[in-house]
């Protein structure tokens, strides 16, 4: 009897598990003044590639990742779309430093810079089309994200 509680018990933290990934998987969210990506901006140098006047587009990858491939192409719309913006990607096994410093847990993860380099916005997973979009509109569009700036976490 016991065996059979423990095995319910854990089936449902499995399926609850299951659901706040599924969730949160590909949504952008803004990035909080706290977290590592927000303290210092981000240099051309930092990334091995030159970042866009207006706004740049990081995807970090992998070479066994399967939405990578969707969100690389999704990217490359987004950024083909809005003069100023550039689309990088990172291989995430060939730089770990930038991994620790962007606390990436999963790939794709996407952060999205301003024109100074500033991460604003990042998402976790394949993100929709319309939510890179609108990313890109905070980012180009939107006041200053400094560190002093108050993010609210979506």
């Amino acid at each position: 009897m016991t065996g059979i509680a423990v095995l319910a018990a854990t089936l449902a933290a499995g399926v609850l598990i299951g659901l706040v990934m599924r969730r949160r998987d590909g949504r952008v969210r803004t990035v909080g003044n706290g977290t590592a990506d927000a303290r210092a901006a981000v240099t051309g140098a930092d990334l091995g590639a030159e970042l866009g006047e207006r706004a740049t587009l990081v995807q970090f990858s992998t070479a066994f990742c399967q939405p990578c491939r969707a969100t690389r192409r999704v990217l490359g719309e987004v950024a083909g779309m809005v003069p100023g913006v550039r689309h990088v990607e990172i291989d995430a096994e060939s730089r770990l430093d930038l991994v620790r410093r962007f606390d990436v847990l999963r790939t794709p993860t996407v952060l999205v810079l301003d024109g100074s380099g500033n991460v604003v916005k990042r998402a976790s997973g394949q993100p929709r089309k319309a939510d890179v979009i609108a990313a890109l509109g905070a980012a180009v569009d939107g006041p200053s994200h400094g560190p002093s700036h108050q993010a609210d976490n979506v």
